[in-house]
Order: structure tokens, then C-alpha cells, then sequence
């Protein structure tokens, strides 16, 4: 029975470290793609308020649980 209990808290461990790195890198793509993004935009500054409008919604998006 021990046994069982402890195979059971490894695996729930371990999904919640896959979670918080899937997380972490969902947050490395985001904030990757916002700075390309921006660096795309840089030469045409009409693009740039698209850009910012932009962003609240993206930090919005990362922000919700279950994604």
C-alpha cells in the first residue's frame, strides 16, 4: 500500500514540474515573439500603437490558468 502511495505522489510531482516548465517556456515563447515582433515593427512606427494594443492582450492570454 505504501508503495502504491508513493508511485502515486512521484507521478503527481512530476506533472506539476511539467506544468510549471511548460509554463515557463509558453512565457520564453511569448516574450520572444513580442521582442521580434517589435523589431519587425521598428521601421514602420504606424505598426508600433498596433503593437501595443497587442501586448496587454498576450500578457492577458499567458496569465490564464489551464493554458
Amino acid at each position: 500500500m505504501a508503495r502504491q502511495y508513493e508511485d502515486s505522489t512521484v507521478k503527481t510531482r512530476r506533472q506539476q514540474e511539467d506544468q510549471r516548465r511548460m509554463a515557463f517556456r509558453r512565457a520564453i515563447e511569448d516574450r520572444c515573439e513580442q521582442r521580434q515582433l517589435l523589431q519587425d515593427t521598428t521601421d514602420y512606427p504606424e505598426l508600433q500603437l498596433v503593437t501595443h494594443w497587442q501586448a496587454p492582450v498576450a500578457a492577458q492570454r499567458s496569465a490564464q490558468p489551464g493554458r
